[in-house]
């Protein structure tokens, strides 16, 4: 293994001693217990299983049977999660045949960001993650299960059933994704549209033709942004049945995986020897595989918060300190979009999952001794399935990249170094996609223009006020001031300018999506402005300095009237727009309560 996935597990198993320790100790606490049935009163168990078939009670409760839940995001606004539909009746089938009972235990919220994207729904995304996470424990509250089955893909969903999860350590889970949707218009096409509209070159009808030939079917977007960014995560983990990431919905695979998932939970109960609880399974060398996983793909900068979350849910204390270091020693072995034109169908075509993880593991990039949910461990996960004469198999992939524009090996890589890096100085502590972003952009010093919402930015931009070198500083969009909403549609106004000559980036307290674009981006700026970061001592006219390659974000002020200067308020009318209308009344207590961005915007601590 490489020295330094040694040294940062180890700092992070000493860091999270005393809170790891807490945690696996509840969780053998609740291993000891009687199964559910046996131990609750008899109108318990009565109210539990009152719908449910006679035979199937007959299992559960006099032949101890192995009682499956689900807790799904199905819902069909989402087209990631409209295939779900399906999926309930596929399972009880297979437990059925298998000898088990499965109940849905309970659904979970699951919003669109692409619907939701530039409007004050936005302001709820981030913390639905934990609405999500308090949902899935609603579940599988019900305490009659011997395993769990979680199905969800997208942007907070799977964090936040993972969250849920953790906190049910006792239980054996497996992740059971739908797929992506078909190919549509390249991204390239799209981004292209996006940013003519934004000139007022093309109208709306065009814009939206554009759009629904991008997003047209059901699955996941095809872009690698932070739903697909999950999956990859999960299977880095050893949550999935192995490659189940990027097969299409109505690929007749997506059934036999989604019934190998049902075999592959039920080969990991209690009463088996293979016995292996999500609480035990996530450890730290779990953690950080997942995080190496993120950094070799160029993956969705929304983990930076959600994996530190999702961490500290299993007692593991993470931050971006830790992130950076592995970022230095792992390579960048994919171009998917937006850090190249393929989609995640090019990627799979070209190995997908499997092909990284193959490659880390031979290359020494992750802990191999960890437990899976399949038999064989990690090595499993870096193999693809495919169905032989009706059966399910995998196979080995070629020692040779298929097509080097979209994978290659850890040995001849696309940047000896990962996808995402830290910016530290006078601005506080950032991060930054560099694998999306051009070499030549990676240092920008130019003069900031200051913003208190995106919405000033993009009437500046549609005024001509922006034809030049400058800096966007968009502050009080941090988890206190709005809830972080993602700042994606300031890519199409930024990237226009870019195009023209100028030198653009962004520094903001707010968060980007896993397709933030080619213009430098220094987000998550923490403290947050709210929170009396320094970022709110910035003035329109100061000299910013973005770095990408020494790692730093820096105002270029005089010291001494950098220290004297008073800290930018958020005006009483923002701060009412921010807390009322489309629901956001009801997080004003999350809204109150949560950490910072590096601490993963917990709102349960």
């Amino acid at each position: 293994m490489k020295q330094v996935l040694v040294e940062v597990t180890q700092r992070i198993r000493e860091r999270s001693a005393p809170t790891r320790s807490a945690y696996l100790r509840r969780v053998d606490q609740a291993i000891a217990r009687p199964r559910g049935s046996d131990r609750m009163g008899c109108a318990n168990v009565a109210h539990a299983f009152a719908a449910m078939p006679a035979d199937d009670k007959l299992r559960i409760v006099a032949e101890r049977a192995p009682h499956i839940g689900i807790v799904t995001a199905y819902n069909d606004m989402l087209s990631a999660h409209q295939p779900y539909e399906a999926f309930p009746a596929q399972i009880r089938d297979e437990a059925h045949r298998l000898g088990a009972t499965v109940q849905v235990a309970g659904g979970v919220p699951a919003m669109c960001d692409g619907v939701t994207q530039g409007l004050p729904g936005m302001e709820l995304s981030l913390f639905s993650r934990d609405s999500i996470a308090m949902g899935t424990a609603v579940a599988l509250t019900h305490d009659v299960f011997d395993a769990a089955l979680l199905l969800g893909v997208c942007d907070k969903i799977v964090p936040g059933l993972l969250i849920g999860a953790l906190h049910f350590g006792h239980l054996p889970c497996v992740f059971v994704p739908a797929g992506p949707m078909s190919s549509g218009i390249t991204n390239s096409a799209k981004a292209k549209v996006r940013e003519q509209y934004a000139q007022g070159l093309v109208g709306r009808d065009e814009l939206l033709q554009s759009e629904s030939a991008a997003y047209h079917g059901p699955g996941t977007c095809t872009f690698y942004g932070t739903a697909n960014s999950n999956q990859m995560l999960l299977e880095a983990m050893g949550l999935h049945v192995p490659g189940a990431a990027f097969i299409h919905p109505h690929d007749g695979l997506r059934e036999q995986l989604t019934r190998e998932a049902v075999r592959t939970v039920l080969g990991i109960t209690q009463r088996t020897q293979r016995f292996t609880p999500i609480g035990r399974l996530v450890d730290e060398r779990v953690i950080v595989n997942a995080m190496v996983a993120l950094l070799a793909t160029g993956g969705s900068t929304n983990h930076l918060i959600h994996w530190v979350a999702v961490a500290r849910s299993a007692g593991i204390l993470i931050d971006w300190t830790d992130f950076s270091e592995l970022s230095q020693a792992t390579p960048l072995l994919t171009h998917v979009y937006p850090n190249g034109s393929a989609d995640v169908n090019q990627f799979q075509a070209a190995g997908g999952p499997g092909w990284v993880l193959r490659e880390l593991l031979d290359g020494g990039y992750l802990h191999a001794d960890v437990a899976t949910v399949n038999q064989r461990g990690l090595s499993a996960y870096g193999m693809v399935p495919h169905s032989e004469a009706g059966a399910l198999k995998w196979a080995a992939l070629p020692a040779s990249s298929s097509d080097e524009t979209v994978v290659r090996t850890a040995a001849a890589p696309f940047s000896a170094t990962g996808g995402l890096a830290l910016l530290t100085g006078n601005l506080g502590r950032s991060v930054i996609k560099v694998s999306s972003v051009p070499d030549d952009r990676h240092v920008i010093e130019a003069p900031a223009i200051v913003f208190d919402t995106q919405e000033q930015l993009q009437l500046a931009f549609k005024a001509g006020e922006l034809e030049r070198d400058f800096v966007a500083v968009v502050r009080f969009q941090g988890p206190r001031a709005n809830g972080m909403p993602e700042l994606h549609k300031l890519t199409p106004p930024l990237a226009v300018l870019q195009g023209k000559g100028y030198k653009v980036a962004l520094v903001t307290d707010g968060r980007m999506s896993g397709a933030s674009g080619k213009v430098p981006a220094a987000i998550h700026v923490s403290p947050e402005v709210l929170a009396g970061g320094p970022l709110g001592k910035v003035r329109t006219g100061d000299l910013i300095r973005l770095d990408a390659t020494t790692g730093t974000l820096q105002a270029l002020v005089d010291a001494n009237e950098w220290a004297q200067r008073e800290q930018a308020q958020l005006s009483d009318e923002q701060a009412e727009i921010n807390a009322h209308d489309l629901g956001r009344e009801l997080f004003g207590g999350m809204r109150r309560n949560v950490l910072t961005a590096e601490e993963g915007a917990i709102t349960w601590l």
